[in-house]
């Protein structure tokens, strides 16, 4: 089963979650269809009190899993526990624990923004009369206090996305798990959602998010990426780098172009993994710690009187980060391996 990292790379919630009980944990899952499509042996562990971002492209599997792990599917093989029961068993008290905003909409567009949230509220067996606080609370939390009487048929399309987060929170959930939320919404909009799911992380909730803009990777406490149905790795943000291209990355900048002799050298002084020309007088080096093999770079440089224009580690953006680990999966099954599902500390 793959466990989680040591320890995110992203600021922690104001809860222990390693201390709390999972909020999810799959054991070999898999839904399998007709076609062939569908997840297949899925093991995974979401810790409480996280964001954990299920990252993939269009097709992959993701909304399949949420369905897994919200009890509206049932599996062909292998287990899963939410909050430590088989969801497809949860009774009404279990499930109004659970916040669920699919990828389509589920509003009412003859109701009012306040008429579909006192539906969605009365779902899970939170009657009106008692729930006017809660639905102020909401409508402040995605910015749509004073729309209330406005039917849904009149307000924008960011804003019935930010009503559907609010339908998902009325009822107060714990663990929400949100199908691809930020899809079709402006850059603005897509910050804006990932500000609130931040907030709520901190409120102590899971979140379970999925998303194919790979770059929402760094919002995350946890990514699971995955790929053809399959989950590649579960790593932090941090992690996703070094595990795709073997470590950190340093770029140096030389005055004058470095001598194979000099490259030489300088690999083994910092210990680097690996060195390829970038430039003329470019150079990438692949290091174990840039923290570590940045100042030794630089105080044997100045050692031996050597100039540079400049010396900086770079962050690979995450859409090449996916590539490269999704490339690299479907390589290895192209050479009849079978992707490794360890997560590398």
């Amino acid at each position: 089963m793959i466990t989680m990292p040591a320890g995110p790379a992203t600021a922690r919630p104001n809860v222990d979650a390693q201390a709390s009980a999972p909020a999810v944990v799959a054991e070999r899952l898999s839904k399998v269809f007709p076609s062939g499509d569908g997840v297949h042996e899925v093991d995974l562990v979401v810790p409480a009190g996280s964001i954990f971002g299920f990252i993939g492209p269009s097709g992959s599997g993701k909304t399949t899993t949420v369905r897994l792990f919200t009890g509206v599917a049932r599996p062909t093989s292998g287990s899963v526990k939410v909050m430590g029961a088989d969801p497809a068993r949860f009774d009404p008290a279990a499930r109004s624990r659970l916040g669920y905003m699919p990828q389509l909409s589920v509003l009412y567009p003859n109701l009012t923004v306040d008429e579909n949230l006192r539906f969605f509220s009365a779902l899970y067996g939170r009657p009106a009369r008692k729930t006017r606080h809660r639905r102020e609370d909401v409508l402040d939390f995605v910015e749509l206090r004073g729309h209330e009487q406005k039917r849904i048929s009149q307000i924008s399309g960011g804003m019935q996305r930010r009503l559907s987060l609010a339908a998902a929170l009325v009822h107060d959930p714990e663990l929400v798990f949100l199908d691809e939320p930020t899809a079709g919404v402006d850059p603005v909009l897509r910050r804006r959602f990932w500000d609130h799911f931040t907030a709520l992380r901190d409120e102590g909730r899971t979140l379970f998010v999925t998303t194919q803009y790979v770059g929402e990777a760094s919002y995350c406490d946890y990514v699971g990426v995955l790929a053809d149905g399959r989950l590649l790795l579960v790593e932090t943000p941090d992690g996703l780098r070094r595990e795709a291209f073997g470590g950190d990355i340093l770029d140096v900048e030389f005055t004058s172009p470095p001598g194979d002799a000099l490259v030489a050298d300088l690999q083994k002084v910092i210990g680097a993994i690996s060195s390829q020309p970038r430039s003329l007088r470019g150079l990438r080096l692949v290091v174990e710690e840039a923290a570590v093999a940045l100042p030794e770079l630089t105080a044997w440089l100045n050692a031996q009187d050597i100039e540079i224009a400049q010396a900086e580690e770079y962050l690979p953006p995450y859409d090449d980060v996916f590539v490269e680990l999704v490339e690299r999966y479907r390589s290895n099954g192209e050479a009849g391996e079978a992707p490794s599902l360890e997560v590398v500390r």
